[in-house]
């Protein structure tokens, strides 16, 4: 599946102020390296429906085993011992015997510090080794599924190493002193520097894909059926936006045939949060993720492209009309190419006068219903359009109603079939008493 920026950002999966995007909630990762690599996945959603398949499959084992996960591996872990092996403290001398003795004792006395590292080091090496053990144990790489089951065989082979063993069983009978200390060093920092390495960036990926399970189990989502009938289609019961501490749930259904939702209603109703909740389904369907409805199930989409937050631009000198003729135009070019998108426009042509948005609203539209490839949400103001456009059985008619009661407002997010019909801007200049202001201007 293929986004651009501009949908990353209108559908707030990335933003401008990360505590309020999408992947800032559902990161939980404990380990730098994994927010990073789990960056990377929201990045690159996945391509065709065996690949979700499977992602699917390994959060659902990993979440049938989330008790279980190793609680030995920190980002305090992971930054040790990439600092360890970064280090360019020289490894005391090889020899065995009295020597060896001598020279460990010189090291720990005249080089206390540079001791004291690789001791903390060893400890946290331990935790790292000692981690994967448990993991691989916990996690039977047999009965895994095959995309988990390459990363655990992988780290299987990477920890059976003779000096691990060592280590691992001298800690464990207390003989892992100063001089064994300063002996494994030499032999770990210059024989396995690339396994731990490896192993580093191994337990990053982890990290991050257990973070998915985790988000999946915190959240209560639930994993869509996918299915392919070669054309689009959408049905999700009881959807909800899930960055909102209260939302509200939706019942949405879109195929070739009924393939574009009309929709209106007044500002603060709810209709972009609805337009955004769609996108957003769909995007974390394609992560192989869990989604935030009761049920979902849809067919494979190649791409999603939005016209939510359109902006001017006064260094380019391009009006912000100028920009939603540019986004509409970069999408319809886009969406020729017979695969299946999903695209979300919210308000369209707002930078010009009410007949002009009036007119270009209904050519795009009338456009837009001859490809059959792609599914359609498009919210607007110009109820008048909806006249128009009643004849065209392709179309779902929905509005966000909303209630005037004693000269106040107040919105429903009921989401029902048919057109708007409230015109409640004056309202809300009277309410915020915008008019009275102007009445008593001198």
């Amino acid at each position: 599946m293929e986004l651009d920026k501009t949908t990353y950002l209108d559908l707030s999966i990335f933003n401008r102020e990360d505590e309020y995007s999408l992947f800032h909630k559902l990161d939980f990762t404990t380990t730098s390296g994994g927010r990073d690599y789990l960056r990377t996945l929201f990045s690159n959603p996945l391509k065709d429906i065996e690949a979700i398949r499977q992602r699917q499959q390994m959060l659902q084992y990993m979440l049938e085993r989330e008790d279980t996960w190793p609680p030995m591996i920190s980002n305090g872990t992971i930054v040790v011992v990439e600092n360890y092996l970064n280090a360019e403290i020289e490894p005391i001398s090889t020899s065995e015997g009295p020597l060896l003795y001598v020279n460990a004792l010189i090291t720990k006395t005249i080089y206390a510090p540079d001791f004291g590292f690789i001791k903390f080091s060893f400890d946290q090496l331990l935790n790292l080794i000692n981690g994967f053990k448990f993991l691989t144990d916990t996690f039977p790489a047999a009965e895994a599924p095959a995309n988990l089951r390459i990363l655990l065989e992988r780290a299987r082979i990477l920890i059976n190493q003779r000096e691990f063993h060592d280590i691992i069983a001298m800690h464990e009978n207390g003989s892992l002193n100063f001089v064994q200390i300063l002996r494994y060093d030499k032999l770990i920092r210059r024989k396995h520097k690339k396994v731990l390495w490896e192993l580093t960036e191994l337990y990053t990926r982890l990290d991050a894909y257990h973070s998915m399970a985790m988000a999946i189990r915190h959240f209560k989502l639930n994993f869509p059926e996918f299915t392919d009938p070669g054309k689009p289609f959408i049905e999700i019961k009881q959807l909800y936006h899930m960055i909102l501490p209260q939302p509200v749930a939706y019942d949405v259904a879109m195929d070739p045939h009924r393939h574009f939702i009309f929709l209106t209603g007044a500002n603060m109703a709810g209709k972009t949060t609805f337009i955004r909740a769609v996108g957003i389904a769909v995007f974390l369907s394609h992560l192989g993720m869990g989604v935030p409805a009761q049920q979902m199930k849809l067919s494979f989409f190649h791409g999603i492209l939005s016209n939510i937050d359109v902006k001017d631009n006064i260094f380019k000198g391009e009006s912000y009309f100028y920009n939603e003729v540019q986004r509409i135009k970069n999408t319809i070019i886009k969406i020729s190419d017979g695969k299946n998108w999903l695209i979300l426009i919210d308000e369209m042509f707002k930078g010009t006068n009410v007949e002009d948005a009036k007119n270009c609203s209904l050519a795009v539209i009338r456009g837009l219903l001859n490809n059959h490839q792609c599914l359609y949400i498009l919210s607007t103001h110009l109820y008048e359009i909806a006249e128009e456009l009643q004849g065209e059985d392709q179309i779902i008619f929905k509005y966000f109603q909303s209630e005037v009661i004693d000269d106040n407002l107040h919105f429903t997010y009921d989401l029902r079939d048919g057109i708007a019909k409230e015109k409640i801007g004056y309202l809300i200049l009277k309410k915020e008493k915008v008019i009275e202001l102007l009445a008593n201007m001198k």
